[in-house]
């Protein structure tokens, strides 16, 4: 794209692209290390426990399919000057509706979740301290303090740190348990094992993929990325954030291939797991190797907290701007998206009232069993989000809505159609395995 003197379809005047450069790179570790959780470090784990590297390769489309995904996110917001969720509702009121809804059911459970899952290696490693809901209720409103007094800036440069505690603790253990390189590279091959078919549909759909992909965008803007001329760098960002993804899923394939699948030992389902991997690391290694591990578990899901908490309320705020504006895309030109949106987003009462339904309202699930329909409403619109973010990306890039410079290619439509008839495999798998 040449430099010119006309405008862009954001508004702005056009500029030289920006060279892709190692200096620029943020959002897309701050997505990366918000969708990587505890839950799906030990699905991977247990994957290698039952297959070995078999599934390698799986993990390697996965990364793929995560890197298309997001890059049509944020190709969006760059390409248009629009939000996500403007795009969305130019589609018509059913998104509004789904969204309505599975925000407000998916941040109250999901709230209890990654409270509950941040406390757990504290109490590990710190056994003789106060129990779980007391340190699930300190990590909830740690996040809530550090999200609602800090700017963009400062979020990406903590998420940066917690990101290369859990690199270097994951990558540190996948090489004490001593790799089959010439397996690894077997495993490269795809092939699907017997009973193996929903682990591997997990390993490329589930690992870094919830709606926090979605929220890419939004980080995107906050960065200061505003207009086309960012995409090389947002492309380059969004490879490194899904490439440092994928190493997490190959290194703890080889922890769970290596260090259990041998000894056929099992892991409790859930972040519980990691508990139970610790306790094996001990006993393989010493106490020092398990209290690293811990201490990745809980960059590891704190990561996801703060997030969450950030990513999340940022796309709610934008959802109540665009509900109470006339219609969708009628903000003016000197509200286009970029870091003044999202710094007017972050002060606004919206971003703060759902920082703090995300933090108090799940505390009381720390007491009590999630109720019965509410764990199926979660499990049900939690299993859409994905079909529904791949198809609308798919819709929306393939439209008059965007610049034709920006719309998707054949590769774009492939990976997004390939992306969307995954999930939505999945979401069909997840409904018929909820306790209904």
């Amino acid at each position: 794209m040449a430099e010119t003197s006309a405008t862009t379809a954001t508004g702005e005047p056009a500029s030289r692209p920006r060279k892709s450069s190692w200096k620029y790179i943020g959002p897309g570790i701050v997505v990366a290390a918000t969708g990587v959780g505890a839950g799906d470090l030990v699905a991977t784990l247990i994957a290698g426990s039952k297959f070995g590297y078999t599934l390698m390769w799986a993990a390697v489309i996965g990364c793929v399919v995560k890197i298309s995904l997001a890059e049509a996110a944020g190709r969006w917001h760059l390409a248009t000057g629009r939000t996500l969720f403007d795009g969305w509702r130019s589609l018509g009121p059913w998104t509004t509706v789904y969204f309505a809804i599975y925000v407000v059911i998916w941040g109250f459970i999901y709230g209890a979740t990654a409270m509950s899952s941040s406390a757990l290696p504290i109490v590990a490693l710190f056994p003789d301290g106060p129990g779980l809901k007391f340190w699930a209720i300190v990590t909830g409103l740690i996040g809530l303090a550090f999200v609602w007094f800090n700017r963009y800036a400062v979020f990406e440069k903590v998420m940066t740190v917690l990101i290369g505690i859990m690199f270097v603790v994951v990558v540190y253990v996948a090489i004490r348990v001593v790799p089959d390189v010439g397996a690894s590279f077997a495993g490269l091959l795809p092939v699907l094992p017997d009973g193996s078919l929903l682990y591997t549909l997990g390993l490329i759909g589930g690992v870094g993929g919830t709606i926090t992909m979605a929220a890419y965008g939004y980080w995107v803007n906050a960065k200061g990325w505003s207009n086309s001329s960012w995409m090389k760098v947002m492309r380059l960002d969004n490879r490194v954030a899904y490439i440092t993804t994928g190493v997490f899923v190959v290194a703890m394939l080889i922890v769970g291939a290596e260090l259990l699948h041998a000894s056929q030992v099992a892991l409790t389902s859930g972040d519980r797991g990691l508990i139970d991997l610790g306790e094996v690391l001990e006993d393989r290694f010493g106490a020092g190797t398990a209290k690293l591990f811990l201490v990745g578990f809980f960059a590891t899901s704190f990561s996801s907290l703060i997030g969450v908490w950030h990513g999340v309320s940022l796309m709610f705020a934008d959802f109540v701007e665009r509900f109470r504006a006339p219609a969708a895309g009628a903000a003016k030109a000197e509200e286009h998206e970029g870091p003044a949106a999202a710094e007017r987003r972050q002060r606004s009462l919206p971003f703060r009232a759902y920082l703090l339904w995300l933090t108090f309202p799940p505390m009381t699930l720390l007491w009590l069993d999630e109720p019965f329909g509410l764990v199926i409403a979660y499990g049900v619109l939690g299993a859409f989000f994905m079909p529904f973010l791949a198809l609308t990306l798919l819709w929306l890039l393939n439209s008059s809505r965007t610049p034709g410079e920006w719309r998707n290619g054949w590769l774009s439509n492939g990976m997004l159609a390939l992306a969307g008839l995954l999930f939505v495999v999945l979401c069909v798998q997840q409904v018929r395995d909820l306790p209904w």
